[in-house]
């Protein structure tokens, strides 16, 4: 990000506003829409998330940090677009659609949905890092700059998700029991 236009939008240029959006927007909407797992709840988040950062712009202190201090605002926003979901939409919260698959890469869509039936059972701060790290590619001292979080926060969140995420695979993996075959023992 280029600081000058960090100051020259924080003093109302919205232009200037206009070209740090161009900068950040997409990577914003996409690292909502890997945290929500909606692509209309990502929406949602990203929009309220761009009013939030050009209202609140001015009260920035430090203008090199204007990408950790969006994110940031961008992961709150996509925590209350959640549990707002969460609470009102249980069951219509769809996760994004998935194009025509051809035959031969079946054994990849179903590893793909198998990730996403466990990624969806995480917290959202431990989505929130898992994106932050493992999507963007932040550094560990990075990711918590945005979420305003010790390293070592991080690093734990990051290692709970991951177990969480795996043990989640793993036990989707598992073939049901088949209770038919038990035979049960009456006195």
């Amino acid at each position: 990000m280029d600081r000058e236009t960090v100051i020259q939008a924080q003093a109302g240029d919205r232009r200037a506003f206009v070209a740090l959006m161009d900068a950040i927007g997409d990577r914003l909407h996409a690292t909502a829409d890997h945290i929500l797992r909606d692509s209309q709840l990502a929406e949602d988040a990203t929009q309220d998330a761009l009013l939030t950062i050009w209202r609140e712009l001015p009260r920035l202190r430090d203008a090199d940090r204007f990408e950790a201090w969006a994110y940031r605002i961008l992961v709150n926003t996509c925590r209350r677009e959640g549990r707002r979901a969460s609470r009102w939409l249980p069951s219509l919260v769809a996760g994004p659609a998935h194009e025509p698959v051809a035959s031969d890469e079946m054994g990849r869509v179903a590893d793909r949905d198998q990730l996403e039936r466990g990624f969806r059972q995480l917290s959202m701060d431990h989505r929130a890092v898992v994106v932050l790290s493992h999507y963007l590619d932040l550094p560990r001292e990075r990711v918590a700059e945005v979420l305003d979080i010790p390293v070592g926060t991080v690093e734990s969140r990051l290692h709970r998700a991951l177990r969480n995420l795996r043990a989640a695979i793993e036990a989707d993996a598992r073939p049901p029991i088949d209770h038919s075959t038990h035979s049960e023992v009456t006195p």
